[in-house]
C-alpha cells in the first residue's frame, strides 16, 4: 500500500533524537508552556523572520486567537477563501464575525484579489487568505487592498510551513500568521498544535494572555481567555523536525515534479507553480474530468488518495442559509474535479512511478 502520507518512516529516520528528546523533557516535568515550547517559538520566529510567534493548541486555535487579538468581532466582516478546510471559516465564526466568501483563481486554487476587492463593505475588517496546499497566495496585492481600505492582513498558513515569496516567509506579510502542526503537515507533530506568528508586539502579548486564560500574571485575569497552549511534548517533536523541515519541503518538490512531468500529456492539469511563491506541496492536487476512474484505478492497487476539497464552503450545510444564491464557479468546478495524489519527503522515485502508472491505466 501506498499511503497518501507514512508518518513512521519519518519517526523511524528520526526515532533516537526524538525518544531522547521527549525522555528528557518527561524526566525535567514541566509540561505545561515548558522550556521546549519557548525554544520552539524562539527557533520559529527566527526560520520564520519575525520577532514574535506563539505556539497555541492547534491550527484552528492559531486562527481564532489571531482573530480574537486582532479585535475582530460581531459585525465585522472577514473575506476569505471558500476552497479550504471549514477552520478557515469557522475562526471567523468564533469570533462573532461574518465570513464573506470569494471565488479563487483557477490556477493557484488561492482567493482571487480582483474579487477580494469588489466585495469589500464599510464592515469590512480583514483579509484571510488561505496559502492552499502549499501554494502561497498572491499575498502583494491583498497587502495593497489592505493598505488601500486600511485592513488587516491574517494569513491561513495551515499548509505552507517553509513556503516564502520573495524570500520572505509565508506567515510575516501580515498582521498575524497561522500555523498547524497537525501530524500530516510539512511541520508536523505527533498530536495537535499551532502556531501564530507575528511583527506587532503588541498582538505578541494578547496572544500570550488569550492562550492562557486571559492572564499574563498567575491568577490574574484581564480578560476572558482560552485553554490553548502547545504541548511540552509536541514542542520536543517539532523542534527536532524543524530542523529538518528545508529537506523535507525538497523532497516533497522532488516528488511533486516528477508526477508533474509525467501527468501533463496525459490530459490532466498539474499543480501550478504560478511564480509569486515557492511551492511547499502539502497536498499535490491535480484536476482531471475521470476523477472517480482514477481513484478507483488507485484503490484496486492499494494506493491511497483524497479529495480535498469536496465542497466549497459556500455550499456546506452549516453556511447554506447565509450563502443562499450565492455562486462562485471556479471553487465549485475545482471541487468537482480535484484529486490528491499520496506525497511526502520519504516517497521513492518507484512509488511515485507506480502511482503514474495506475493513473495512466486508468486514462487508458
Amino acid at each position: 500500500m501506498i499511503p497518501m502520507v507514512d508518518l513512521k518512516i519519518q519517526y523511524e529516520q528520526i526515532k533516537e533524537e526524538i525518544d531522547n528528546g521527549l525522555l528528557e523533557a518527561l524526566g525535567k516535568t514541566q509540561f505545561i508552556l515548558g522550556p521546549n515550547v519557548a525554544a520552539f517559538e524562539q527557533e520559529a520566529a527566527a526560520y520564520l523572520g519575525v520577532p514574535h510567534a506563539v505556539g497555541v493548541a492547534s491550527g484552528t486555535d492559531a486562527l481564532h486567537l489571531a482573530l480574537a487579538a486582532a479585535g475582530i468581532g460581531p459585525g465585522d466582516e472577514v473575506i476569505t477563501s471558500p476552497f479550504t478546510f471549514i477552520a478557515t471559516a469557522e475562526a471567523i465564526c468564533y469570533v462573532g464575525a461574518k465570513p464573506v466568501f470569494v471565488d479563487v483563481e483557477p490556477g493557484s486554487f488561492n482567493i482571487d484579489p480582483v474579487l477580494a476587492a469588489k466585495a469589500i463593505t464599510p464592515r469590512t475588517k480583514a483579509l484571510l487568505p488561505v496559502h492552499l496546499f502549499g501554494q502561497p497566495a498572491n499575498i502583494g496585492a491583498l497587502q495593497e487592498l489592505c493598505d488601500k481600505h486600511n485592513l488587516l492582513l491574517i494569513e491561513d498558513c495551515a499548509q505552507s510551513f517553509g513556503a516564502a515569496i520573495g524570500g520572505k516567509m509565508t506567515g510575516s506579510f501580515g498582521l498575524a500568521g497561522c500555523f498547524s502542526f497537525f501530524p500530516s503537515k510539512n511541520l508536523g507533530g505527533y498530536g495537535d498544535g499551532g502556531l501564530v506568528t507575528t511583527t506587532s508586539d503588541e498582538t505578541a502579548e494578547r496572544l500570550r494572555m488569550l492562550r492562557n486564560h486571559g492572564s499574563k500574571v498567575r491568577y490574574h485575569h484581564d480578560a476572558i481567555g482560552y485553554n490553548s497552549r502547545l504541548d511540552e511534548l509536541q514542542a520536543v517533536i517539532l523542534r527536532v523536525k524543524l530542523k529538518r523541515i528545508d529537506t523535507y519541503n525538497r523532497e516533497r518538490r522532488r516528488v511533486a515534479h516528477r508526477y508533474s512531468a509525467a501527468l501533463a500529456s496525459l490530459g490532466i492539469t498539474p499543480p501550478v507553480e504560478d511564480g509569486i511563491g515557492n511551492h511547499v506541496y502539502h497536498q499535490y492536487t491535480l484536476l482531471s474530468d475521470r476523477r472517480d476512474a482514477i481513484m478507483a484505478k488507485l484503490g484496486e492497487r492499494q494506493i491511497a488518495s483524497a479529495i480535498y476539497y469536496p465542497i466549497p464552503l459556500h455550499k456546506q450545510n452549516v453556511f447554506a442559509a447565509a450563502c443562499a444564491g450565492l455562486s462562485l464557479p471556479v471553487s465549485e468546478g475545482i471541487a468537482a474535479r480535484c484529486l490528491s495524489l499520496p506525497i511526502f519527503p520519504e516517497m521513492t522515485d518507484a512509488q511515485v512511478d507506480e502511482v503514474l502508472a495506475a493513473v495512466r491505466d486508468a486514462l487508458a
